[in-house]
């Protein structure tokens, strides 16, 4: 397993955009799918996007296509996600995690390494 740390998280006004990030330990980074989930209060947690662990496949949720993009730097250990043009309904507590393999998954199941989360707050 790896161990996640996120960071970036913070409070924005609607239509604005920041960046979260995750730093991963351990040397096997890359052969690590990642993925960002969020869970809003008395939500249950979802799926935002994932990358696969050499970063050729992403797979985002419908209500973050086109607004959030994944990337990240094996060479750095970390998974970035950009999110853009922020809505209210996009507050969560943002969950970065880990899956060994090459799939991309949407589903919390098959991920077994999870940060300890970063708040994210849209005001309207």
């Amino acid at each position: 397993q790896v161990q996640l740390v996120e960071s970036g998280g913070g409070l924005v006004q609607a239509g604005g955009s920041l960046r979260l990030s995750c730093a991963a330990s351990g040397r096997t980074f890359s052969s690590y799918t990642m993925a960002w989930f969020r869970q809003a209060p008395g939500k249950e947690r979802a799926f935002v996007v994932g990358i696969s662990s050499s970063g050729g496949i992403t797979d985002y949720g419908d209500s973050v296509k086109d607004r959030f993009a994944i990337s990240r730097d094996n060479a750095k250990n970390t998974v970035y996600l950009q999110m853009n043009s922020l809505k209210p309904e996009d507050s969560a507590v943002y969950y970065c995690a880990a899956r060994y393999g090459a799939y991309v998954y949407n589903s919390q199941q098959y991920y077994n390494s999870w940060g300890q989360g970063t708040q994210v707050t849209v005001s309207s």
